[in-house]
């Protein structure tokens, strides 16, 4: 590895790395990715530049690759990862300020936020004027490393890093970059309206986000419902922390129903969260809150039928909703504790169904579509890959 700045008084480091780092890039529904190499790296100031230990594949990665969600092509795609620091930007620093240094293990947010706008001072640095999103930006010079289906990563200033235990595995920690966090977020906003401890909670989706808010509400002593239409999932749902699961697909009266689910738990719900993005879901759930109760949105992150509301039986019975998107750095930081200290009481290690190499990216992707696994991992350290020279000379050359 080569380091050395652009001049002798400039703050910007470049770093080149033998063999050069590689990322693999989506051009159109349809169409394979292809890999680029990228011979150079700067780092700003506060910039770390992370190699990818294990990158997992969320289910935005596959509606984007599929055409269901609009994307600036080309982009690397990927936001869910672990890696360790191979090289730092002056003044680069973990999200409570303490410095980075090589060789530490990371996790790190979804999202860079500029911290000066009025969003970003209002606390919501993921809705910043400026914003950036690892994963969604369009491939440009100087960033060509923004996804985490990559061998590197460039972690720029502004985003929240944080350091992660070396002993639990990759396919734990990946996660927790997106799913895990904006469960941690998800819970908060529940409960700044309502206490967990001895509430019904009621999650739609057993998803990564489903599954970890059961298990998140189950350690707060939330009695904790979940409902999906997968068998398997549901049982997978029991293992992390739900008291009753329901198939939203059985008729009322049959014992796997919702209806039979909230009988049996005693008390309505005061928290229903979304974690599934479905309209009927969405409906059921603002339906089936107490009084006093609070609907969490979560899932409708793509386009969906809009979903009738009933304003009187919301007034009447008090109910709030509430929608979260991504997090803040505070919510990265509680979901690694969550991690480190709670994950050996719920089978996290087998959210992970398969580990493709980054090369077989487009296999990975065709196996998450199906659906069986929770997440499929993807290794760069796995395989070796080739760049594509054709697509090397389409990206603009970089003006260093």
């Amino acid at each position: 590895m080569t380091l050395q700045r652009d001049a002798p008084i400039s703050p910007v480091v470049r770093v080149q790395l033998e063999p050069a780092p590689t990322a693999m890039v989506w051009l159109q529904p349809g169409q394979k990715h292809e890999a680029i190499a990228v011979p150079s790296v700067l780092l700003a100031p506060g910039d770390a530049l992370v190699e990818v230990e294990l990158a997992t594949i969320c289910g935005s990665d596959v509606h984007t690759t599929l055409g269901h969600r609009a994307a600036p092509a080309p982009l690397v795609l990927g936001h869910e990862q672990v890696g360790r620091i191979v090289a730092l930007g002056d003044g680069a620093v973990t999200s409570t300020g303490r410095q980075l240094t090589l060789g530490q293990r990371v996790v790190w947010s979804l999202t860079v936020g500029c911290g000066q706008c009025a969003l970003c001072r209002r606390g919501l640095p993921q809705k910043c004027e400026t914003v950036k999103k690892y994963g969604h930006e369009r491939l440009e010079p100087g960033w060509e490393l923004s996804g985490g289906f990559a061998s590197h990563v460039q972690v720029r200033s502004g985003t929240a890093i944080v350091p992660v235990s070396e002993d639990l595995p990759a396919t734990v920690l990946a996660p927790v970059s997106c799913g895990t966090a904006t469960a941690a977020a998800a819970l908060e906003a529940a409960e700044a309206l309502s206490p967990l401890d001895g509430a019904v909670v009621l999650v739609f989706g057993a998803g990564l986000i489903g599954l970890t808010v059961s298990a998140m509400a189950a350690d707060r002593g939330a009695c904790v419902i979940v409902v999906d239409p997968a068998k398997r999932r549901r049982a997978l749902a029991a293992r992390f922390g739900a008291a009753l699961v329901a198939d939203p697909g059985a008729e009322p009266g049959h014992p796997d129903s919702l209806e039979a689910a909230l009988d049996r738990s005693g008390d309505r719900p005061l928290v229903a969260l979304d974690a599934s993005g479905s309209p009927p879901a969405v409906a059921s759930a603002i339906d089936s809150v107490g009084i006093g109760g609070v609907v969490v949105l979560v899932g409708s992150v793509s386009p969906s039928a809009p979903v009738s509301l009933d304003p009187e039986s919301i007034v009447r019975r008090l109910v709030s909703i509430r929608g979260v998107h991504n997090y803040a750095p505070r919510h990265l930081e509680a979901a690694a504790r969550f991690i480190e200290t709670r994950s050996a009481s719920y089978p996290f290690d087998e959210l992970v169904g398969a580990t493709v190499a980054l090369a077989d990216l487009d296999d990975g992707l065709e196996a998450a579509a199906g659906g069986r696994a929770v997440r499929i991992g993807v290794a760069p350290g796995l395989a070796p890959v080739l760049p594509c020279s054709r697509i090397a000379h389409d990206v603009p050359a970089r003006e260093d």
